[in-house]
């Protein structure tokens, strides 16, 4: 392994080997962190964009103060971080499958660690999101019954998914569940890694009364050029 590359963490899970890394990048002359599960890259501190404004989106569209959130996934934590910079937010529940992931937060490997776990607004919750939605179940011990909004940022896309039990969450039902999780003009919000779907599109659009796909662009220092990836909102009435 280059010298610039520093590995922080290794574990096998029974989705892979999920690994926490650190490597230099000379272009930019800054730490990167990047996780990976198996051979997929599955998120980067160079693309922050998207995953940050998937939390400024959904509470853009939330009216009132005293808010409680919801984020399935908590990743590097750059959604949750972005969720707490709104001092309208009372809570925020971060649901995540994974241990390690919240133990690299927990043990301050990360940038973003003191900033979470000092905040006493956010409680990170190992769980299963996508069984926690499907059962009806709490989301931690001190979460709420019901949210402001929720914020998920798990699987590539709604068809490109990290373990086929989640299926079941990106249809009528499944997103009917979690409008059923939210308080009355509530919004649910979603991260994609592909453009708009325009089935997905109508599925959303059966469950919410309101809906809408952002398409988030940001420099990619890897191909010189811009990328994009999409936001969905479902609101309700």
């Amino acid at each position: 392994m280059s010298r610039r590359i520093e590995e922080l963490d290794w574990r096998a899970t029974e989705l892979g080997e999920i690994s926490l890394r650190r490597r230099r990048e000379p272009v930019l002359d800054v730490d990167v962190f990047e996780v990976r599960l198996g051979e997929d890259f599955l998120m980067s501190s160079l693309f922050t964009v998207a995953e940050e404004e998937l939390a400024r989106l959904a509470l853009a569209a939330l009216p009132g103060d005293e808010l409680d959130v919801l984020v399935g996934g908590l990743g590097l934590g750059y959604t949750a971080r972005a969720v707490l910079a709104d001092p309208r937010v009372r809570s925020l529940d971060v649901v995540e499958a994974l241990p390690d992931v919240i133990g690299w937060q927990q043990r301050g490997l990360l940038p973003l660690s003191e900033a979470l776990t000092a905040d006493p607004r956010c409680r990170l919750v190992e769980g299963d999101f996508f069984a926690l939605v499907a059962a009806g179940a709490a989301f931690g011990p001190a979460a709420p019954q019901r949210f402001s909004a929720i914020v998920v940022d798990i699987d590539h896309t709604p068809d490109h998914l990290l373990h086929s039990s989640s299926a079941g969450f990106y249809t009528v039902t499944g997103l009917g569940r979690v409008a059923d999780r939210l308080h009355p003009r509530g919004v649910f919000a979603l991260w994609s890694d592909a453009p708009p779907d325009q089935g997905f599109s109508a599925v959303l659009a059966s469950a919410f009364p309101t809906t809408s796909a952002h398409v988030v662009p940001f420099a990619n220092h890897l191909t010189g050029g811009t990328s994009t990836n999409t936001v969905y909102l479902g609101r309700l009435d």
